[in-house]
């Protein structure tokens, strides 16, 4: 077999590695809000589903989050190397090499600015502003003890630009939208980061649970969530949504109530139950919920 031949099968394992690597499944977590702005933006426009900018808006949303874990993983593989649980990732075992890690970030950035000047001038105006704090936020745990507050403004931005993609104006509505995905993300990071409570201490790792511990991320954590469903009442009166929203609402209450009563500062053993499995119902559930509101209201397909 010749080294030409025997490169050819690697192109797909990059591909799967660089997916593996920003963890592309989890876009479920901030994509569905991004839908809900953009589809009640479209409601209240004209009252019909522009699915050509809602794709645009989905190309938008993957491509910078997808650049945005990419530089995280870059940034931060040394300190991945060092800490049992992320030591197995793709930089640090070399599955993935950092000169196309960087290829695929780049490539991803390029999609992302590209969608959103399809979309609006005010799209692509803002749309540097939204890639400052996905590059910020991996350094933000070297000099804050609050990255999560970082992490909750990148996150706040998908709803945002989720209106600005449909109207090309500002909202306020979708502002109050985004802080509510911005808190529930970064309170939920609050609990992720226990688990990395001991070596982020041995490593120099800063956070909220290494800075004043488990109980304190926890409780953090309740209040954010606590704050958040405060803010989708207030969105859902904003927009006067109607019956399906609140019971989606109902339903996002009761997620958060089950998710913690499984994680405590004592119990641990569930955590990436509630990370992933109830956080990624909750996105899909209120995203559901806000679909069928809205169709009932009169958005047409």
């Amino acid at each position: 077999m010749t080294s030409a031949s025997a490169a050819l099968p690697q192109q797909p394992g990059r591909t799967k590695a660089f997916l593996r690597l920003v963890m592309i499944e989890h876009s479920v977590f901030a994509l569905p809000f991004a839908y809900i702005a953009a589809l009640t933006a479209m409601y209240e426009l004209d009252g019909n589903i522009h699915w050509g900018r809602l794709l645009l808006v989905t190309v938008c949303m993957v491509g910078l989050r997808t650049f945005a874990m990419a530089v995280n993983r870059i940034i931060d593989r040394e300190i991945d190397a060092r800490n049992p649980r992320t030591a197995h990732r793709e930089l640090v075992t070399g599955a993935m090499s950092v000169k196309h890690a960087w290829t695929g970030a780049i490539v991803a950035v390029v999609v992302f600015l590209g969608s959103a000047a399809l979309l609006n001038p005010l799209c692509l105006a803002l749309a540097p502003v939204a890639v400052i704090p996905m590059v910020v936020y991996p350094y933000g745990k070297r000099f804050t003890n609050f990255p999560q507050a970082i992490l909750g403004l990148a996150q706040a931005m998908g709803p945002i630009g989720g209106w600005l993609a449909i109207t090309g104006e500002w909202s306020w509505e979708a502002v109050i939208l985004g802080l509510a995905v911005g808190v529930w993300i970064g309170g939920f990071d609050l609990i992720y980061a226990c688990q990395d409570v001991e070596t982020d201490r041995r490593v120099g790792v800063r956070s909220v649970p290494a800075r004043f511990g488990v109980p304190a991320a926890i409780w953090g954590a309740r209040g954010c969530h606590a704050v958040t469903t405060a803010l989708f009442v207030w969105y859902a009166l904003a927009t006067d949504a109607g019956v399906f929203f609140w019971l989606g609402l109902l339903i996002v209450a009761g997620a958060f109530v089950y998710e913690h009563t499984i994680v405590r500062p004592n119990d641990l053993s569930r955590l990436n139950r509630a990370f992933f499995s109830v956080n990624g119902f909750i996105g899909i559930a209120l995203f559901v919920c806000a679909l069928l509101d809205l169709l009932v209201r009169g958005l047409t397909v």
